[in-house]
């Protein structure tokens, strides 16, 4: 059995936290403003936490990530870890991943490698299955007037048991 997920974050840029480094897809990315929230606010590993929320039907963020939050953890990658956890108690497994970023800043493309790579180690998954796009909107909303950053995730995933049967089926 195939399900889908689409998940969905957004963080006001913040300009007077010089000492919060700006984290998108796990990585540090050079910019002198950071995004507001009470974690480490990278808004592409929330929209994938809601997307695979979106699986599981247990909700991460928020009820799960303010608990975490109030006992010191504000790491992104740990409700990412929390939210893949539920899904792995599914019998479940990711099997590609898509991302969409509206910002006018920071310009992005350039990082897509890297952030690539890091979400692919994340998930257990290669490269090719995970993949990043970026629009600036055209200005139409505050993200494209450079105030903030938003990410839309789709997480495709595939129960175990129908990988097995489907690997003995194609070796016969």
């Amino acid at each position: 059995m195939f399900k889908s997920g689409i998940g969905q974050d957004s963080h006001r840029i913040s300009e007077s936290t010089p000492n919060h480094p700006l984290l998108l897809g796990g990585i540090t990315l050079p910019a002198d403003f950071s995004l507001e929230g009470n974690s480490d606010s990278d808004v592409v590993l929330h929209a994938i936490t809601n997307a695979i929320s979106g699986i599981t039907g247990r909700p991460v963020l928020g009820p799960v990530a303010d608990e975490m939050c109030k006992a010191g953890i504000t790491n992104s990658i740990a409700y990412l870890s929390e939210a893949r956890s539920d899904l792995q108690a599914l019998g479940y497994r990711i099997t590609h991943v898509s991302v969409t970023l509206e910002c006018r800043r920071p310009k992005l493309i350039a990082h897509f490698p890297a952030m690539r790579a890091k979400v692919s180690e994340l998930l257990g998954l290669g490269q090719n299955d995970v993949a990043f796009t970026a629009t600036s909107g055209e200005g139409l909303t505050e993200f494209g007037k450079g105030e903030g950053v938003q990410a839309f995730a789709v997480v495709s995933a595939v129960e175990k048991n129908f990988l097995e049967l489907f690997r003995l089926n194609s070796n016969q």
